[in-house]
């Protein structure tokens, strides 16, 4: 018989994915795929990187209108408000750094001032309404109750936003059959 627990092999941090158990049954947690853009003894935060709604950033930001961006759930957290995580650098000012060429944030009127004069390319700038937050201790205690894998993706797979699969794919990437086995659980098993 194959232990189906997650085994973390890696401590969480700035720059590495969180990756849902395949049972956990969760509106914005279940099946997803999490960057870490902080974290520290006060908490962690992050985006879903799997998670979309079928709303064109344009609607809930008309300035943009030059770009074609899918609009990420990034959370159940503050979502009323809009976040981005880019590869522009130091070309925005106040941006701060996650790993690789990733960053989070950083002036919006340089983005947006970015984006009119066609200096952003596809797969530059992601957007999400909301974030995902853990408070002090949070997320180490679901590691302890196995919730989640913690691994690292290349910033190309944090910055595509045509990846459907990224859940399944990270899993099958990890050591050990139990993972490929996992990948292909079905969502939801009652429906089995």
């Amino acid at each position: 018989m194959i232990d189906l627990t997650i085994n973390n092999k890696e401590e969480p941090q700035k720059g590495k994915i969180l990756v849902s158990d395949p049972f956990m049954e969760d509106e914005y947690f279940g099946r997803s795929v999490v960057l870490l853009c902080d974290h520290n003894e006060k908490g962690s935060f992050g985006f879903v990187l799997n998670n979309y709604i079928d709303i064109d950033i344009n609607e809930v930001l008309p300035d943009l209108n030059q770009i074609e961006s899918k609009l990420g759930i990034g959370g159940p957290v503050k979502t009323d408000s809009v976040f981005y995580i880019h590869t522009l650098g130091d070309k925005v000012e106040g941006s701060e750094h996650i790993i690789d060429n990733i960053y989070y944030g950083g002036d919006f009127d340089t983005i947006n001032n970015m984006v009119l004069t066609g200096q952003i390319l596809k797969g530059q700038l992601r957007f999400f309404l909301g974030y995902s937050g853990w408070g002090a201790n949070q997320l180490e205690d679901e590691l302890k109750e196995n919730s989640w894998l913690v691994t690292s993706v290349g910033a190309q797979n944090i910055m595509d936003t045509s990846e459907t699969r990224l859940w399944n794919s990270t899993m099958e990437k990890q050591k050990g059959t139990k993972y490929k086995i996992m990948s292909n659980f079905p969502q939801n098993f009652r429906n089995n």
